[in-house]
């Protein structure tokens, strides 16, 4: 599989009564598909995973797969702070058919580096699928280091880090003892060009729900040479970037697409809609792009 410049986090629609929904879901993916996106991760952090349950994750791995499958990879978000919860989930996703799997560190338990590395280790073999590993420190509070990602590295089916620490110094650090074949993708859409710059393949997104083409243009302009226009549409979607992170994701993003009429619906607790101040601003960032 060749993989990516612009990877789409897909938000989670639910119906009134909060409820998955799954054909929201499969139209929000064909959406995607025809605004920039390349491939989509489903059930991440921007997909509400941590109020998701097992059998919603599978049904919506489905959902996708089935609606957009043939013409974009579809990744599953299947990691946990469960080793054993994350392999089962893993091989579930796996049988289905998606075409890789993301497994985010694991939040909460703190693990040590040699923990972390035995978790991503056993959800890996126990897949055929490539497998993308997710270091964001700020939500799970630990920080998968450049050696350990190199020690899994020999697991063959790893392939590709969505970087997330906004540490510069350790993902050149990560690419330069990487093995070519793993890929490097920025978790953070305000640093993809940065990134980018020091080796990075393009972005697992989230403002791709709103400026899809736009930030897939700037990551082609770059791999094709042109860093000022690279660097020109880096500067003029900051905003965009920055305001989509108002409160917490998915919040901003899932306001502003219900604004945009696309009805992807509310949230589970403990995430809330925004304040009026925030949806305030959320519009006005909308008006500013001509979006509404």
């Amino acid at each position: 599989m060749s993989m990516p410049g612009l990877l789409t986090a897909m938000v989670t629609p639910y119906k009134e009564d909060l409820s998955v929904d799954y054909v929201g879901a499969a139209d929000l993916a064909e959406y995607l598909c025809g605004n920039g996106t390349e491939a989509l991760v489903v059930c991440g952090t921007t997909g509400e995973s941590p109020v998701l349950t097992g059998e919603e994750k599978v049904k919506l791995f489905a959902a996708v797969k089935e609606r957009v499958g043939d013409r974009v990879p579809v990744w599953a978000g299947t990691g946990s702070n469960d080793t054993a919860v994350t392999v089962e989930l893993s091989k579930k996703a796996d049988k289905l058919g998606v075409d890789g799997i993301m497994l985010v560190a694991p939040y909460y338990n703190k693990p040590t580096q040699e923990g972390l590395y035995r978790h991503f280790k056993a959800a890996a073999e126990s897949v055929e699928v490539p497998v993308m590993l997710y270091n964001v420190p700020g939500r799970t509070s630990s920080n998968l280091l450049p050696e350990t990602i190199l020690r899994l590295a020999e697991t063959g089916n790893i392939q590709a880090v969505k970087e997330a620490s906004g540490n510069m110094d350790q993902v050149s650090l990560l690419r330069s003892i990487l093995p070519e074949h793993v890929i490097i993708y920025s978790g953070d859409d305000s640093l993809t060009l940065p990134l980018m710059a020091i080796g990075a393949q393009g972005v697992v997104s989230i403002a791709s729900h709103i400026v899809g083409n736009e930030i897939r243009a700037m990551v082609e302009a770059f791999k094709s040479g042109d860093v000022q226009r690279a660097r020109q549409l880096h500067l003029e979607l900051l905003p965009m970037f920055k305001g989509l992170f108002i409160t917490t994701n998915p919040i901003p993003v899932k306001a502003a697409l219900n604004m945009m009429g696309k009805g992807v619906g509310g949230f589970r607790l403990p995430l809330c809609e925004p304040s009026e101040a925030e949806r305030e601003f959320i519009n006005n960032l909308l008006v500013k792009y001509n979006l509404i």
